[in-house]
């Protein structure tokens, strides 16, 4: 059954077109599965929340824990839900939640067929990036972030001497990438489109694999740097000690936070309001602090009164 047809077709000759647009409807969900997501009231009468993550530095470690796996049962548990995880990836993770294919490059989307609809929310690390705000909505900021370009101990770069103005800083970065392999990674934060990198005359590599096996690639000399966020930086830095050092910042400050469908307003507002209280009785802190010790130190003005 074609929705495209039936849309053509006289008034007169649809008698029943209520009748006929559900069984659209019912014959969509039946080839496509789930086509759309629930809001709250939906998402409470299922009686599950559905937890969409990518195993990803220790925002969802892939052994069932994580801190955003932490927040979310927490969160779950507040609106007397029962938590479910559903494993995802970076290709289909926002399709998995809005029910749409999506096509990404730079700052532009655009929203293709139709598919099954696996979760209620993504949460792993989930960087606001411009074109993702234009297809899902997301929460108040969950942790600070930024791109930050990461070379081997061995490299003849140095870390840059801190400005006071990012744009400087990131500009004396990208000066230092002329005729350097740097490695990148589609369809993620650290897509080389988003950031201009090809502009830089760098030799960009965009890896054949995942966003934790970028700084062990580093170090195993499958290029000499690569950009990684703040995040993964981090658990990095201390996983591998003396192995790579940070040159410098790639962009400015970014933001993570939970994204949610445009048709679950009320399920965000839920969210935002859990977040607000558990920072206020300190639940929050003591779950970043568990996952990532370093990032009071690396932020502090983020976390002040949080």
């Amino acid at each position: 059954m074609d929705l495209g047809v039936i849309t053509m077709l006289e008034p007169k000759r649809i008698p029943h077109r209520t009748a006929v647009i559900h069984a659209v409807m019912a014959c969509a969900v039946f080839l496509c599965g789930t086509v759309w997501a629930g809001d709250l009231p939906e998402v409470k009468k299922s009686g599950v929340l559905r937890h969409l993550g990518i195993p990803y530095a220790n925002f969802v470690t892939g052994a069932g824990d994580g801190m955003d796996v932490e927040l979310m049962q927490l969160f779950a548990r507040s609106q007397g839900l029962r938590y479910e995880y559903v494993k995802t990836n970076w290709d289909t993770a926002v399709e998995d939640l809005i029910g749409r294919k999506v096509e990404a490059k730079g700052g532009e989307v655009k929203l293709l067929s139709t598919s099954p609809v696996k979760g209620d929310l993504i949460a792993n690390g989930f960087t606001i990036l411009p074109w993702r705000q234009k297809v899902v909505d997301f929460s108040n900021s969950t942790f600070p972030s930024q791109i930050w370009l990461v070379a081997r101990a061995d490299s003849k770069l140095k870390p840059i001497k801190p400005s006071k103005d990012i744009e400087q800083d990131i500009a004396q970065v990208k000066a230092l990438l002329k005729g350097r392999k740097v490695l990148a990674l589609k369809k993620t934060c650290l897509d080389p489109d988003l950031y201009n990198l090809y502009a830089t005359g760098a030799e960009v590599i965009c890896f054949n694999g995942n966003l934790n096996e970028l700084a062990p690639a580093i170090i195993k000399g499958e290029a000499e740097m690569t950009i990684l966020d703040v995040p993964d930086a981090l658990v990095a830095l201390e996983k591998w000690p003396g192995t790579i050092k940070v040159i410098g910042p790639i962009s400015p400050r970014q933001g993570m936070a939970v994204a949610f469908p445009k048709a679950s307003p009320q399920l965000r507002e839920a969210f935002n309001k859990f977040l607000a209280q558990s920072r206020k009785d300190g639940s929050y802190q003591r779950i970043v602090k568990k996952y990532y010790p370093t990032a009071f130190a690396s932020f502090p003005d983020y976390f002040v009164g949080r």
